[in-house]
């Protein structure tokens, strides 16, 4: 299945291809393509052509509101902009799923899990411009395991603290994956100046192969071209578990934890941790208001 690379057929709805919408004990089951053909949305994107104004495009497939979810054996590639999104589910089993789209194309993310609860993601293979997989606002209990990622930006979870009660990730664990040649590893990113909370979170028994920023908390995340301006509230990031993580960093800071000044992270737990750069010199960590603590050999770790 390919879609349409007219964006004026997108005249009615500019933010979504395929949608599914408030189904209950659907099955979506491959092995066929679903082809999102977005290289005309890429090539008018802000991202890529600073010139253009920044619109919305597209998301090749979106499951809203669906309860008691399957999803199985299927490509996604080339999404005009992310990939597959599960906005309000409940209930989802995702696995042996191929997401790709060039390293290059702006926004793709791979699998984007939105106040969805009860989610396992597994058996997937997924690389793409931007996040393999985003985890953000209004969700629990998330599993991802054996999960292959890259190229992209990694394995995100970002709470936008914008001060609502959906403004919480909680209960979240990455088990058994692979990142390759991304540009983040595993990833907590919120914005400053609302609140909430991103607790309850477990990344482990992951491999990195020459990630830039193998692990990294951002609580002062800034996706603007001019600096953000600095404000004293935040998403609280407690709770938070690294276990055998092991590989290699393109840079030389291989764990960083940026956290907030009057909302520290609290609760960092780091526990069999082995990253050099990949020049095999030791790498370094950044930490700025944290609390943590290490179990066994932490390298690099906070003084």
């Amino acid at each position: 299945m390919e879609a349409s690379d007219d964006r004026l057929d997108y005249s009615k709805d500019n933010r979504h291809w395929l949608i599914f919408d408030s189904i209950r004990n659907l099955v979506v089951e491959g092995g066929g393509t679903i082809d999102g053909n977005g290289k005309i949305w890429w090539q008018n994107s802000c991202k890529i052509n600073k010139t253009l104004p920044c619109k919305k495009a597209p998301t090749a497939v979106t499951f809203y509101k669906c309860r008691n979810l399957v999803m199985r054996n299927l490509k996604v590639q080339n999404a005009q902009q992310m990939h597959i999104s599960f906005d309000g589910c409940y209930n989802v089993k995702a696995s042996n799923l191929a997401v790709t789209a060039p390293g290059n194309s702006p926004n793709t993310d791979g699998i984007h899990v939105t106040s969805t609860q009860n989610i396992k993601i597994s058996h997937s293979t997924i690389g793409t411009g931007d996040d393999c997989i985003s985890i953000v606002s209004g969700s629990r209990r998330v599993q991802a395991t054996d999960i292959t990622c890259g190229p992209g930006h990694g394995i995100s979870i970002g709470s936008l603290g914008k001060g609502n009660s959906e403004d919480y990730v909680s209960g979240v664990t990455v088990n058994r994956a692979k990142l390759s040649g991304t540009t983040n590893g595993v990833r907590i990113k919120t914005w400053q100046g609302g609140s909430g909370k991103a607790r309850n979170i477990r990344f482990q028994n992951i491999v990195m192969q020459n990630v830039t920023n193998p692990i990294i908390i951002d609580q002062n995340y800034c996706d603007q071209d001019k600096p953000c301006k600095q404000q004293r509230s935040a998403v609280q990031v407690k709770n938070v578990v690294y276990r055998n993580i092991k590989g290699t960093s393109t840079s030389d800071v291989a764990v960083k934890f940026d956290c907030s000044k009057t909302v520290p992270c609290r609760g960092i737990l780091l526990q069999n941790i082995g990253l050099d750069q990949v020049s095999g010199e030791a790498a370094k960590a950044s930490c700025s208001n944290v609390k943590s603590a290490n179990i066994g050999v932490v390298s690099p770790r906070c003084n």
